[in-house]
């Protein structure tokens, strides 16, 4: 087995960092009123003398502004397991130990490759998503989270070499039982190698079983013995702004920064999102929500980006925002997209899914729809909205219900539709010539006479519910060169009639 071990010594620090992109300088502070320290400091706080265990009055003293907030360890809580979760993409075997995530990956290279592939992308994971961290590799999840104690990078393949690697790291890095830490620095035993060369039955009357256990673990003779952890099924996450927005254009970097959490989190479900709330927090637990709602379950950041910042757009903020947070309950499995094998598209080609998606968070719902197949041949019948029609779900292009000779017309009634090529002219070669944009209701074509393409075909159809048609329908070209579909009385080519458009 393999274990990598991510250790993340600023998780406090970094989760508020990543919301305050451009801090000056800040520290985190705990402990009683009258008496906190610094247990933790960014880097522009500890170029300016600023540093941890220092007392906040000594600090007020050296600097005079910076900003001190509270340690808060339920945050630290929330990223922990979510940065777990985010783990859980690359091991369905991960725990939590003390500020760090252990993950059994032997398994997992077969799917992403050799260690230092797989150990570069949880690098840029945790990157993106603004955390620092160390990474080691070990046989054993224990040994792996001491040896991430001490170094980063480091990785030991195989049993044979895990006691080689283990052999000078201090005692007080062992994270072993605190009573042998601090008792054995006083015996003389200043490493682990000292201490595994020790006779375990000195050690077990002197420190009891704990140690041996401890010991045991830390080299593969006892199971791990960790609890497994496990994504949770809701994604709820929020993020407290650092002063009052009053403003939308504010609210796209905690938005990106929302969004692009809530696809890690997919990731590591290996599931999409149909449907989440944005929750804007003003005063007075008033809470002004945006709900995002998507045909299709998605998880990539751009585009859940892009649907909520459009739907954010349309409001109208009653008050001043506090605080945003992003609640996703809906969590459908996701199946990618598939690709021909040679896609002639241009790579940054717009998937047709993510273009309808955002068009509707930008015009609305209403303003998007599916078109439906139907029966009727009449070209302004030939669509309707999925949902309103008799007919299946989904877009053909037998919707319009036109046929070469190659292909039936459908049978709507009792006796066939007719539609005919007439003998005047031949038919263009090309694949059914027929428009992208039909019209609702034809409408007179203005202008001058229009130049004949190809035509006419003649349509005879809709006797059967009184709006009978006879029509001869002819591709031309207007005066301004557009391409449009239009037709006339049977015979004639005049009192032209237009139905639909070329692209």
């Amino acid at each position: 087995m393999l274990w990598a071990c991510i250790v993340l010594p600023h998780l406090a620090l970094d989760g508020v960092l990543r919301r305050r992109p451009d801090a000056g300088p800040l520290v985190l502070v705990d402990g009683p009123v009258n008496a906190r320290s610094i247990v933790s400091a960014n880097r522009e706080a500890r170029e300016a003398g600023l540093h941890v265990g220092q007392r906040l009055s000594a600090a007020q003293a050296l600097l005079t502004r910076f900003d001190a907030l509270p340690y808060d360890r339920e945050a630290v809580d929330r990223w922990h397991r979510f940065l777990a979760a985010v783990a859980y993409r690359y091991s369905s075997e991960v725990s939590l130990l003390p500020h760090a995530i252990v993950l059994e990956v032997s398994r997992s290279m077969g799917l992403f490759g050799p260690w230092p592939r797989l150990e570069a992308m949880l690098r840029a994971d945790l990157a993106a998503l603004g955390f620092r961290h160390r990474i080691t590799a070990a046989p054993t999840p224990h040994a792996a989270y001491v040896l991430a104690g001490v170094s980063d990078g480091q990785a030991v393949l195989t049993p044979d070499t895990l006691r080689r690697a283990l052999q000078g790291v201090p005692i007080g890095k062992s994270r072993l039982p605190a009573a042998a830490t601090e008792a054995l620095p006083g015996m003389g035993i200043r490493t682990l190698g000292q201490l595994l060369g020790l006779p375990r039955d000195g050690l077990r009357r002197r420190f009891g079983v704990e140690l041996l256990a401890a010991l045991d673990r830390l080299t593969g003779e006892l199971p791990a013995g960790l609890d497994a952890y496990r994504p949770p099924d809701v994604f709820d996450l929020r993020i407290e702004l650092m002063h009052e927005v009053e403003n939308i254009a504010s609210l796209v970097f905690p938005l990106r920064r929302i969004t692009g959490d809530l696809a890690a989190y997919l990731a590591g479900r290996d599931g999409g999102v149909q449907r989440f709330v944005l929750r804007l927090e003003h005063r007075d637990g008033k809470v002004t929500e945006v709900p995002v709602g998507l045909l299709t379950p998605e998880r990539e950041p751009g585009m859940l980006f892009e649907l909520a910042r459009g739907r954010l757009d349309q409001v109208q903020l009653p008050e001043p925002v506090l605080a945003m947070r992003l609640i996703a309950r809906d969590l459908p499995p996701f199946v990618p997209g598939g690709r021909d094998l040679f896609d002639e598209r241009p790579a940054n080609a717009l998937p047709i899914e993510q273009l309808r998606e955002r068009l509707r968070a930008r015009l609305g719902d209403r303003a998007v729809h599916q078109l439906d197949s139907t029966t009727d041949p009449r070209p302004e019948r030939a669509q309707a909205v999925a949902g309103q029609s008799p007919c299946g779900s989904g877009f053909s292009r037998d919707a319009f219900a036109f046929t070469n000779p190659k292909s039936p017309i459908p049978n709507p009634g009792s006796k066939a539709s007719r539609l005919k090529p007439l003998p005047q002219q031949p038919l263009p070669q090309s694949d059914e010539p027929r428009p992208t944009w039909l019209l609702d209701r034809p409408i007179p074509l203005r202008g001058t006479a229009p130049r004949i393409l190809s035509g006419p075909e003649r349509l005879e159809t809709g006797w059967w519910d009184g709006g009978e048609v006879c029509r001869d329908y002819y591709v031309v070209e207007t005066s301004l060169g557009q391409h449009a579909w239009a037709f006339c009385a049977p015979g004639e080519q005049a009192g032209w009639m237009l139905q639909g458009w070329f692209a």
